[in-house]
């Protein structure tokens, strides 16, 4: 990667997903396609370089034509591990973070984050659906890597307790809450399926 590389994107795969059956949530097929390949759409028009953070699988992710990084660690520490990752491996000065399993974000809902983080000159823009935050739903500076190690090294998990810590803004999503429908057990996949007719 050359150093002109301003902005990454990571899609977090690495957990376990055990309301699934311990299926890989973003192998797992939305409307005949991968989620995973949802995400890469939405993400790679805004990034120079898409990572796909997994724990498994990683072949198969490997043939979506972007890198694969694994956590540092294997105990599956949950979201920010993979940030950290992510953080690790970019040549680049912000980082986009969105989950697998999302499939209803598209490339403006990320560019709004982007966009956001930016005016405000913020270390992290993070959607608001107008009642909850959604916080792997990120655009965030790679320099805050060493706050997030130093957390994650305290035992830390919790995103949002992490974020709270950070010079954050709030970019509101109120209108179309229903973007952030993630997909954790089949029947909600069945049901999203049902109720998401592309318009």
């Amino acid at each position: 990667m050359n150093s002109q590389t301003k902005v990454a994107g990571v899609i977090l795969a690495g957990g376990r997903a055990r309301r699934m059956n311990n299926q890989d949530k973003g192998l797992v097929k939305f409307k005949g396609r991968p989620m995973v390949s949802y995400a890469i759409a939405a993400m790679a028009p805004v990034v120079d370089c898409v990572f796909i953070n997994a724990n498994r699988n990683i072949d198969q992710y490997r043939q979506f034509g972007w890198p694969v990084i694994s956590d540092q660690t294997d105990s599956f520490d949950g979201p920010l591990a993979g940030v950290l990752t992510a953080m690790i491996h970019a040549d680049a000065d912000v980082l986009v973070v969105l989950p697998c399993d999302s499939p209803l974000i598209k490339t403006e809902h990320l560019q709004k984050l982007l966009s956001a983080r930016a005016e405000n000159n913020a270390d992290v823009a993070v959607a608001f659906d107008g009642v909850k935050l959604h916080p792997v739903f990120l655009a965030i500076k790679t320099a805050l890597q060493t706050s997030l190690q130093d957390y994650l090294a305290g035992d830390q998990r919790k995103v949002a307790a992490w974020l709270a810590q950070q010079n954050l803004v709030k970019v509101d999503f109120s209108r179309e809450p229903e973007i952030f429908s993630n997909i954790n057990t089949m029947a909600e996949l069945s049901a999203l399926e049902d109720t998401n007719h592309p318009s």
